[in-house]
């Protein structure tokens, strides 16, 4: 192993452990330090007299919990206070985008900026927000009921944040009423992207037209060499269709990379009580350069002219249905896949079955149970997030049949997600293995194990800091010779873009650092962070830690509006100490940057695991 190498994996590990027993010896002194008032009052009282001071007791005392925490458990225990009485009445009330808060709604901005913003948006129409509530005058209130519709209404891409409130009625003792706050985001976005002075991109989006929920993006696409030299994408939305959280999805490109339409509908297993689930997608492309399902294979777009079909239904039976552990759910799900070819690659029937006709049947049998509850400053700025807790364990066995060779395929995989000592310190774990038979060899086959962790946010001064790590090894076994995996992309090696480095065996270490600042400017929020990165990969034949080493270490910024539907704005600089000759020592990125997403224990349609 390079020396260098050895040295950043060792210094990453030791300041991670380094941090983390400081970070938990200051949190230990916080908390004997709380158990007196008087004397954080009189500290502070005296640290605010002189400027050094103040600076001093902002960034080296905190008070434990912050606001929002305190907040959200006040919350609680007032609706844990409520629990079993009656809802007498459900109201909503829609905050404007700029100015005031959950905690203050009379709030307003007085920004020239925000109340321009405030006046050009259209709010979300009354009757979209109230099919997605689930608790109607006359039913019993249930805590657990009403924070899982928070998390329903806050998947919506127009909503930035929700919040459920419950009031005592002031005559009548045994009802209560239910508020619902709801804030908007500022619904239309422009986006894109530039590949040097070869190909660009422009896209506009609108994610609540007319205030309606439905969502419309229109992408212009171009290229100097490639043909069509201008092209066009565009895709409608429909979401929660008539109440029953089926959504619509409609879509036409014609590009240099793909051409053609398609058409998806979709219901999910959304919450831990919905019985049935299910899709349709249905695709006509005249010219792509990679299939729908298939992973990250791409070809020449010329070479690729198919249709595509895929249905599939699941139905869910509750486990222990009336008990306290009633979200759990035993589902049962089939799913029919169909590829049909007019221009492909020449497929070799021994060694590539990419690019054949087949119809492809699959079923699984899945164990879920989840539950989530709310935290704040992990993957957005300020918002309430919501942390899944629970599991999810499944069976899949499926049948392929096609043109060339007809095999049998399965996979097992289990996941799991909790809190650990403290709360809400987070720990996530999944492995996998499965793959195809054919008369009696095993072919396609693959081991996967997964991890992450997230810390609890620490007050740090006036700042929040959290502490990532996620590991990934992922082993290929009798995978096709055009598979391969790489370390580029955001989930290997970030800022990583060789493409020389391949194998069909890969381990990936990444510690990441995060600090939440508290101020913003004009609403935009900033988290600057750190990273390090460790990634083998290589040959399937020998052990992973003999194979070729490689590591990123850098450093950025990210910059949000969540009163916008524009992504996250990423600045990274990376050092990359032993690279391969495609790139070099440094990189630098800017960059738009999707938001991550918790794993979140859903029951799923059947399908196979993916080795990219």
């Amino acid at each position: 192993m390079n020396w260098q190498l050895k040295w950043i994996l060792f210094g990453g590990l030791w300041l991670f452990v380094a941090g983390g027993y400081a970070q938990e010896q200051k949190q230990d002194s916080v908390l004997k330090a709380n158990t007196s008032e008087q004397f954080y009052d009189s500290l502070k009282h005296k640290a605010y007299r002189h400027r050094f001071t103040r600076l001093m007791y902002d960034n080296l005392i905190t008070d434990g919990k912050t606001k929002d925490q305190q907040q959200i458990e006040q919350e609680l225990l007032r609706m844990g206070a409520l629990e079993g009485k009656t809802i007498a009445s459900v109201k909503i009330k829609q905050l404007d985008i700029i100015g005031p808060s959950f905690s203050d709604t009379a709030r307003v901005s007085h920004s020239w900026l925000g109340q321009t913003a405030n006046k050009l948006h259209t709010q979300t129409n009354e009757r979209i927000i109230r099919k997605n509530i689930l608790v109607h005058p006359g039913d019993t209130l249930n805590v657990d009921y009403l924070l899982d519709n928070e998390r329903i209404i806050r998947r919506l891409p127009f909503i930035k944040d929700v919040r459920i409130l419950v009031d005592q009625d002031s005559l009548i003792q045994d009802h209560v009423h239910v508020t619902v706050l709801t804030k908007d985001v500022f619904s239309f976005g422009v986006g894109g992207y530039l590949d040097g002075l070869r190909a660009a991109s422009l896209e506009m989006y609108n994610q609540n037209i007319w205030g309606i929920g439905h969502q419309l993006s229109a992408k212009v696409v171009g290229h100097v060499e490639e043909q069509p030299y201008i092209g066009f994408e565009g895709f409608y939305t429909i979401n929660n269709i008539g109440g029953n959280f089926m959504n619509i999805s409609l879509g036409y490109a014609d590009t240099y990379r793909r051409k053609g339409l398609s058409f998806v509908f979709d219901k999910e297993f959304l919450r831990s009580t919905t019985k049935w689930g299910g899709g349709f997608t249905a695709a006509r492309w005249n010219r792509a350069d990679r299939l729908i399902d298939d992973g990250p294979i791409i070809v020449n777009f010329d070479e690729l002219d198919y249709r595509y079909y895929d249905v599939w239904a699941g139905y869910a039976f509750q486990l222990f249905e009336g008990e306290l552990n009633r979200n759990k759910q035993l589902v049962f799900s089939g799913r029919a896949r169909f590829y049909d070819f007019f221009k492909r690659p020449e497929p070799d029937p021994m060694n590539n079955q990419y690019f054949a006709d087949s119809k492809f049947y699959l079923a699984s049998l899945s164990l879920s149970k989840r539950r989530y509850f709310r935290d704040h400053l992990i993957y957005s700025y300020g918002i309430t997030e919501d942390i899944p807790k629970g599991y999810l364990h499944e069976w899949v066995l499926g049948f392929d049949d096609n043109e060339f060779n007809n095999r049998w395929y399965s996979h097992l995989y289990f996941s799991s997600g909790n809190f650990i000592k403290y709360k809400p310190s987070y720990l996530h774990a999944s492995a996998g293995i499965g793959g195809f038979f054919r008369s009696n060899r095993f072919e396609q086959g693959q081991i996967e194990v997964d991890g992450s962790y997230i810390s609890r946010l620490y007050a740090f001064g006036n700042k929040g800091f959290r502490q990532f790590i996620k590991l990934n090894y992922l082993l290929g076994i009798r995978r096709f010779e055009l598979e391969e995996l790489s370390l580029r992309g955001e989930d290997g090696i970030r800022g990583f873009g060789s493409r020389l480095p391949l194998g069909k065996q890969r381990l990936l270490l990444c510690f990441e650092s995060v600090v939440f600042p508290p101020r913003h400017v004009l609403d935009f929020n900033f988290a600057f962070f750190s990273f390090v990165d460790l990634g083998i990969i290589g040959s399937n034949k020998h052990l992973i830690f003999t194979q070729d080493y490689y590591a990123g270490v850098g450093a950025g910024v990210r910059i949000r509006n969540e009163n916008l539907v524009f992504q996250t704005l990423q600045l990274r600089l990376s050092w990359f100490p032993n690279h391969p000759a495609d790139i070099g020592t440094f990189g630098f990125e800017l960059n738009e940057r999707t938001k991550s997403q918790f794993y979140n224990f859903q029951p799923r349609k059947p399908d196979m695991l993916r080795f990219e």
